[in-house]
């Protein structure tokens, strides 16, 4: 056998101590187009939506009753605490005192009662319509962004080669997660079992609910498909479900992040900027015909 990969040009070469891998095309233009497009639209798209949840800083599960109890379960607002004014966030009727974070604030000097601070609300001063355009005017750009990517991704098949979760991952699930946890990359050519589920989860299921709640709190939606509504039981639990889905990819991104500094930023933002990526030595790139992430 040793014999026989000495001999045999199609063997691959063994790697030798401290050989670097191949660069390897990962990311096609499209991917990387949509990715940075979104980055920009997510970042207006929270801090706006931070400046309209200011408005009515709560969140409610179900229809509006007109029940003494209420269904609120997430309330910010500011009020009296152990005799002193204070902020207070309340999660399933339980209070916090967040004063100088959520429900009361510094802005300008001087403690004022709102949900989020200025600094996280795209305007900083309360203007509600200067939030609401900037947010619609992001939401579609990321829907359009986002039709493109599909659009893309289905005619060179990366949503189903490389983000679609196969039989296999599911198997090496587990696997996966330990070695993460443990900040042992594999520097491969396709994507890791723990990229195509995060993937997965915000690009088929995320940014659609994003999109479908947002488009459910809209009264010309309300109008023309009423049975909106009704999917995510009333305009109320839409922002709410809205708001929890925002804070998904907040956390999403968090990880993200940590992620790409933990395995090696440099290689990871060369892979998204210009599409060409380091593998491990041993890792033979795959040819035209094996496929691979965004190769065609």
């Amino acid at each position: 056998m040793a014999n026989q990969a000495a001999t045999d040009p199609s063997a691959p070469e063994p790697s030798a101590p401290g050989k670097r891998g191949e660069l390897v095309y990962r990311q096609s233009i499209w991917t990387r187009i949509t990715h940075w497009v979104w980055v920009v639209c997510l970042f207006f798209l929270l801090l706006s939506g931070l400046q309209i949840f200011n408005a009515h800083p709560a969140l409610y599960v179900g229809q509006e009753s007109g029940f003494e109890y209420s269904n609120a379960i997430l309330t910010m607002q500011a009020g009296m605490l152990d005799g002193e004014r204070a902020g207070i966030t309340t999660v399933f009727g339980r209070q916090y005192n967040t004063t100088g974070v959520f429900g009361l604030s510094d802005q300008h000097g001087r403690l004022t009662a709102r949900g989020f601070p200025s600094w996280l609300t795209i305007p900083s001063v309360r203007d509600l319509s200067t939030g609401r355009v900037v947010h619609l005017a992001f939401a579609w750009v990321l829907v359009a962004t986002l039709l493109v990517w599909l659009a893309a991704s289905i005619s060179n098949r990366h949503l189903w080669r490389d983000i679609v979760p196969k039989g296999r991952d599911f198997i090496n699930f587990g696997d996966d997660v330990s070695k993460h946890l443990r900040l042992k990359f594999e520097h491969k050519r396709e994507y890791n079992v723990l990229q195509r589920f995060s993937y997965a989860a915000v690009l088929i299921i995320l940014l659609p609910v994003m999109i479908a709640t947002g488009l459910a709190m809209s009264p010309g939606m309300d109008a023309a498909a009423p049975w909106l509504l009704d999917v995510f039981g009333g305009r109320q639990t839409a922002r709410t479900i809205h708001f929890l889905t925002m804070v998904l990819l907040v956390l999403f991104f968090i990880v993200h992040i940590l992620m790409i500094v933990a395995a090696g930023p440099i290689n990871e933002l060369r892979s998204i900027i210009t599409g060409w990526y380091r593998a491990d030595p041993e890792s033979k790139p795959a040819g035209p015909a094996e496929g691979g992430a965004d190769n065609e």
